[in-house]
């Protein structure tokens, strides 16, 4: 099977640069299941249920969030409507929607997706590791599903680096989120898992983790706030993983995927 992920989509820029990529992506690189995280693709904050529509036809299987997965208000109910929209499975479990499910490939197999956020540097939440072991006691690798994709939306990169060892041989890929930087570190863990720290954000690099940089750089250097950060609106690049599993699930080849704007090329066209 042939598996995608991508990263933190960030406002207008990424969000076109991605629904323009993905149906020629999910052709040319036979992927069979692909996952967008999504978190910050309405104006920096949140999601809609329209974007969330845009990119499932545009190819999306199932669409992640993160911290910001709520931020906006006034569409909340989409949670509960969308099964493939997922928001941390260690949230409290009176927020609304799902943190897991089992999806459908385009070849038929059954793909688990679980969600999770982290504690270190995050606002306080629920153990991911617990939530992670709940999830898997319930739809394991090679029994119930044939293919694990697991999203940790975290800020450290040693609790990233944790999660993929706790999981390594249990799921088909873990990849981090969140922190809007592409890592040098796509590779197969011991056990079979495919790991990458960070898939970086689909938005423009010319700013601060892709927001327009003047905002950000002000309150960096005056600890003062002086407006709403904004998206950056230049050239995105499209950022994520590809991976390849065999008949047992686990990963055989890991493929960063870098395309278009001032990132250098990864992966292909």
């Amino acid at each position: 099977m042939r598996i995608a992920a991508f990263g933190d989509i960030v406002g207008r820029s990424g969000r076109m640069a991605l629904l323009e990529r993905l149906p020629s992506l999910r052709k040319s690189r036979a992927l069979d299941f692909v996952l967008v995280n999504a978190e910050n693709a309405a104006g920096g904050f949140g999601v809609t249920a329209r974007i969330v529509e845009e990119l499932i036809e545009a190819g999306a299987d199932v669409i992640t969030t993160g911290n910001h997965a709520f931020d906006q208000r006034e569409e909340l109910d989409i949670f509960d409507r969308e099964p493939r929209l997922l928001r941390p499975a260690n949230f409290p479990a009176n927020n609304p929607g799902r943190g897991s499910g089992l999806y459908r490939s385009r070849g038929g197999a059954d793909v688990l997706v679980i969600h999770l956020q982290g504690q270190r540097g995050m606002p306080p939440i629920d153990d991911p590791f617990a939530a992670a072991e709940r999830e898997l006691g319930l739809v394991k690798l090679g029994r119930e599903a044939e293919a694990v994709i697991v999203d940790f939306h975290a800020e450290a990169t040693s609790e990233k680096y944790g999660m993929g060892h706790f999981l390594d041989g249990r799921a088909s890929m873990v990849f981090g989120t969140h922190t809007h930087v592409p890592t040098a570190d796509d590779q197969i863990l011991p056990g079979g898992t495919a790991y990458m720290t960070d898939l970086g954000m689909c938005g423009d690099y010319d700013s601060v983790i892709g927001m327009e940089k003047s905002e950000p750089v002000y309150r960096f250097t005056t600890k003062m706030q002086r407006g709403r950060m904004a998206p950056a609106a230049g050239e995105a690049t499209v950022c994520g993983l590809v991976v390849e599993t065999d008949a047992s699930g686990l990963a055989i080849s890991a493929e960063a995927l870098r395309l278009g704007g001032r990132l250098k090329p990864a992966g292909g066209t």
